[in-house]
């Protein structure tokens, strides 16, 4: 099977080719920022991203022919997870989509090759993925409910991937699985749904390399009505200015990690809180799952970090099992999606929320 995989980033678009499930082409391009600035939002990108698609391909050689297209899903409203077949909706609700970001182009892209492909064209397990009981959702002020926004399509892909290691199905096991990248979110996956997770984006849970993590109530509603913060810089501080880019000026967690070895200060506090922050909302998914977990994965670009396993095993090995499956994995897990429906492993969701 001959599957056409596309990733839009902030500044990036990442292509890639599979047969199966061996990578045999990869291409992409971080766009110039001069460019990207004559767009006011993400979705009057389209044509640019789509004629970049196209050019790359063509200048490769490559034929429009490919068995299923697959993109990375886009901002859409909640949904359970699954692989779902692009439909009007799904391209109506990102092109008006609430959350600006160019992740929300690559079922539109897609869309528009599979019509010239005449091939199926999907998305998979977007970050919205929403399946959390009602007792995660709740909070103690009625006008705020906590919204499942995760990594959700490689917590799903390596869930699966791990069940077919042991010989198990991912509907008929349990697992947290803490992906750790710019954003860290950590899921309780019970019996195939992530029935809680924190939401990795707008302040919740641990606090990352880019981002706030879950921030004292009271002494957030002072910093905001301080006079010293707009709202915008406020978000930012949430998502993209916070955490370890915040106390140390760097997001980069290699260097960081180095220092915090050789026991230099504040790198090896502040990189250990964070740590240790993770280690609690880990915990806090064991007591979602009642203690009955399989495994504990640990994922994204931090699982490669050794300082930082080492670190958080020593305070959650007794839990469980610990796998460790380290990387973003993003082009392998959308591929991983489309083909299992080809192969018929997978049944289409629709998405109709």
């Amino acid at each position: 099977m001959r599957i056409f995989v596309i990733n839009p980033g902030s500044t990036s678009t990442k292509l890639a080719i599979y047969e199966d499930d061996k990578q045999i082409w990869e291409a992409g391009a971080h766009h110039p920022v001069h460019e990207l600035e004559q767009f006011h939002h993400a979705v009057e990108q389209f044509k640019y991203r789509l004629d970049f698609v196209y050019n790359k391909l063509d200048m490769c050689g490559i034929p429009l022919k490919f068995d299923a297209i697959i993109a990375r899903g886009g901002l859409l409203r909640p949904t359970p997870g699954g692989v779902y077949q692009i439909n009007d909706k799904i391209k109506h609700d990102l092109i008006h989509a609430e959350m600006d970001h160019a992740c929300n182009l690559g079922a539109l892209i897609a869309d528009d090759m599979s019509k010239r492909c005449n091939c199926p064209a999907y998305i998979a397990d977007p970050e919205v993925v929403d399946e959390l009981i009602p007792e995660a959702r709740l909070t103690g002020i009625p006008e705020i409910n906590r919204i499942s926004i995760f990594h959700a399509l490689n917590s799903k892909a390596l869930s699966r991937k791990y069940a077919e290691f042991i010989g198990k199905r991912y509907e008929d096991i349990n697992l947290i699985v803490a992906h750790m990248g710019g954003g860290i979110s950590v899921g309780a996956h019970r019996r195939g749904k992530v029935i809680d997770v924190n939401n990795a984006l707008n302040g919740d849970g641990p606090f990352s390399p880019e981002r706030a993590g879950t921030i004292p109530a009271d002494q957030l509603a002072e910093l905001c009505f301080s006079g010293k913060y707009t709202l915008k810089a406020i978000k930012k501080l949430l998502n993209g200015k916070g955490g370890l880019t915040a106390h140390l000026g760097t997001n980069d967690v290699a260097t960081i990690a180095e220092k915090a070895q050789r026991g230099e200060e504040p790198y090896n506090t502040i990189l250990n809180s964070m740590i240790y922050n993770v280690a609690k909302q880990i915990g806090g998914m064991y007591v979602a799952l009642k203690g009955d977990v399989d495994c504990i994965i640990l994922t994204g670009g931090i699982a490669y970090c050794n300082y930082c396993i080492a670190n958080l095993k020593e305070q959650i090995d007794y839990l469980a099992k610990v796998e460790v499956m380290p990387g973003e994995n993003e082009m392998d897990s959308l591929a991983y999606n489309a083909l299992s429906v080809l192969k018929g492993k997978t049944i289409l969701q629709e998405y109709n929320p």
